[in-house]
């Protein structure tokens, strides 16, 4: 039990830079207080005493401002930063590392009883402030949910799902974000000034910049060309259209990332 305390504010302190102390985590966290609440809740619910866990979530709530359904599972090294008026529905699942912060929901769509109506959280899912995420569905490890995000389906591992209704978008390759802040540089715009990886409208602003990129690289190959034919060093098989084949605008991806 201690081990697991000490778990617990240990990755308080590893999340938060806010936090100065072991006792200052123990004393003024909520989000602390809330989980050690939810075990003893859990474990009376898991007993039969279905009341008493009830009336324990109850008090945590009352205390904390975080509501947990003692039915509800919770892994370890989970941290509620602030996390005031969070809502844990009874079938959901938190994995372990998650971090969730204020105003989320892990609510459900479904109003049969005994089915899996909340969802399932995976290790080291990070869920945004105000974000509501809702129905028996899985959000892989790894993965995140942008604030205010509305989620209705599921997100696979390493994802990051924002907007109302929530769009998923998948992990780019490391090498591509390289290329493209080099280009973007040169423009003199930051793809990353205002809005990150998870929002629509960058990243149909991120491929403009890729195409003004292999634009940039199609001139390159013509006036090479020219250079060449100029001084009669031209070789047959040195046509720049291959790697125009190779590199085109696709209008159609990002007018359905704006969809």
């Amino acid at each position: 039990m201690f081990s697991r305390l000490r778990s617990d504010v240990q990755c308080i302190l590893d999340r938060d830079p806010a936090a100065r102390s072991r006792w200052e985590v123990l004393t003024c966290y909520p989000g602390l207080h809330a989980v050690l609440l939810h075990r003893l809740a859990h474990g009376c619910w898991h007993m039969g005493l279905k009341w008493l866990g009830r009336f324990v979530s109850h008090l945590a709530r009352w205390m904390t401002g975080i509501e947990i359904h003692p039915a509800a599972k919770i892994g370890e090294r989970v941290f509620f930063d602030h996390a005031m008026g969070v809502v844990v529905g009874e079938t959901a699942e938190i994995g372990d590392g998650c971090t969730i912060y204020q105003g989320v929901t892990l609510g459900g769509t479904s109003l049969y009883k005994g089915a899996k109506r909340h969802p399932t959280l995976g290790k080291d899912v990070v869920i945004g402030a105000g974000a509501k995420v809702l129905g028996g569905f899985t959000v892989g490890d790894g993965a995140k949910v942008g604030s205010n995000a509305v989620v209705t389906k599921p997100v696979p591992a390493g994802a990051t799902a924002v907007g109302n209704p929530a769009r998923i978008i998948h992990a780019e390759a490391k090498n591509q974000e390289i290329k493209r802040e080099e280009a973007a540089s040169k423009m003199g715009f930051s793809a990353y000034g205002v809005t990150q990886n998870d929002d629509p409208v960058s990243q149909a602003m991120r491929g403009l910049i890729d195409n003004a990129s292999s634009q940039e690289h199609q001139i390159a190959l013509l006036w090479k060309a020219i250079e060449q034919l100029s001084t009669g060093q031209a070789k047959p098989n040195c046509v720049p259209s291959e790697a125009a084949r190779q590199e085109h605008f696709e209008a159609a991806r990002m007018n359905q990332l704006l969809d």
